[in-house]
């Protein structure tokens, strides 16, 4: 069952006319000694071990099925869980009211798991106002009300959660992020998902900065046999991208994968750079890029919606992949991402294995925050 994304498509020989005018025509003639360069992965070649075990577990036992992957999910939240679920137990446990006291000590539970100032203050704000109303006394129901509205936060997105594929032509997704979040890992994990769904893929190296950065994209390439499409270094990212959509529209691809290189927020110029990148996949193929999937490292809390609202402003993201979960007791930025953003969550990071990188539920998140598996909807 593919929930992670809708293929509406059925393959056709109809492409898209491209569009000629001044910018593109610069793009796509660089520099008269740039060459675009297709790295396809050896023929007969077994993929390589990687570090994080790559093909391992690819394919999870059908005996075990959902629960163990709920158990998975469940045990890589365990540090979130220590922050924010055991310690609002202990603070229950014995209470016999709930008083001004209690409630102080709430946010800050709240607050150092990282569900941001506007978030905790929301939530407190709504417990405050049943017990007002008498319809909450027990210290113990509290704990329930405060999951609903938890699940509440997180499903708040008013868009679908899964990946919608295009009637013709090839997906194409950009991907971008700040440095270290983990943006071409992602990548690498997300091919392996489009490649399990039978979908052929393309990735596009447009970090042009460093080459250690192509080197790492043709690794992922060569992991999931795919082929890589780069230039040498410090060529416009913008000429790898359209050169790569010319190539992707010839050969029928159905997935295009363009890999940025990272960037601060607050660098203009850079920000700049990206809604050149933009343009130009969306003048070579109309509505590209379909999907602007923006990486987010949960071990930098607060700072991540931060992110997400200038990366927003300045491209329009459409989806969030939030990594390192496993790794931060600031699980509670989720909520915090969904209540303040109206962008939805793509995938959560949970580990290093292939597997770990999955597709967002919301009960399935809040169940295995809050160690209930057979929670009723």
């Amino acid at each position: 069952m593919l929930g992670w994304f809708k293929k509406k498509f059925s393959k056709n020989d109809e492409t898209v006319a491209q569009v000629e005018n001044t910018e593109t025509s610069q793009v796509s003639k660089n520099s008269p000694d740039d060459a675009v360069v297709v790295t396809s992965p050896p023929k007969k070649q077994q993929q390589p071990e990687s570090p994080e075990s790559i093909g391992q577990n690819d394919t999870p036992d059908e005996a075990s099925g959902m629960e163990s992957m709920f158990q998975r999910l469940s045990s890589r939240l365990n540090k979130t869980k220590e922050s924010l679920v055991y310690r609002m137990d202990s603070l229950f446990l014995g209470k016999k009211e709930i008083d001004a006291d209690l409630f102080d000590e709430l946010e800050e539970i709240l607050i150092t798991a990282d569900l941001g100032v506007n978030t905790t203050m929301e939530l407190l704000d709504d417990a405050r106002k049943r017990v007002k109303r008498g319809s909450l006394s027990d210290p113990k129901e509290l704990k329930a009300i405060l999951k609903d509205k938890l699940r509440s936060f997180v499903m708040e997105s008013d868009q679908p959660a899964e990946l919608v594929m295009p009637e013709s032509g090839p997906f194409v997704i950009m991907v971008v992020g700040v440095n270290g979040v983990g943006k071409t890992t992602t990548i690498g994990k997300i091919t392996k998902k489009f490649k399990r769904a039978g979908q052929s893929v393309l990735l596009v190296a447009a970090d042009t900065f460093r080459a250690a950065a192509v080197a790492q994209l043709k690794i992922w390439g060569e992991r999931n046999d795919v082929p890589v499409v780069h230039q040498d270094e410090g060529t416009d990212p913008s000429a790898v991208a359209f050169d790569a959509m010319d190539l992707a529209i010839a050969e029928k691809y159905d997935v295009v994968i363009v890999d940025t290189a990272g960037r601060l927020h607050t660098q203009v110029n850079l920000m700049e750079e990206l809604k050149k990148i933009k343009r130009v996949i969306g003048k070579r193929l109309a509505e590209a890029p379909h999907e602007i999937l923006l990486v987010l490292d949960a071990t930098t809390g607060q700072n991540a919606v931060s992110q997400a609202k200038l990366f927003n402003e300045a491209v329009g993201i459409t989806g969030l992949a939030l990594t390192k979960l496993d790794g931060t007791a600031k699980g509670g930025i989720v909520a915090c991402i969904c209540r303040e953003l109206a962008i939805p969550i793509r995938f959560i990071g949970i580990g290093e294995q292939i597997d770990d990188l999955r597709d967002f539920n919301p009960d399935d998140f809040i169940n295995a925050l809050f160690g209930d598996e057979t929670d009723e909807q």
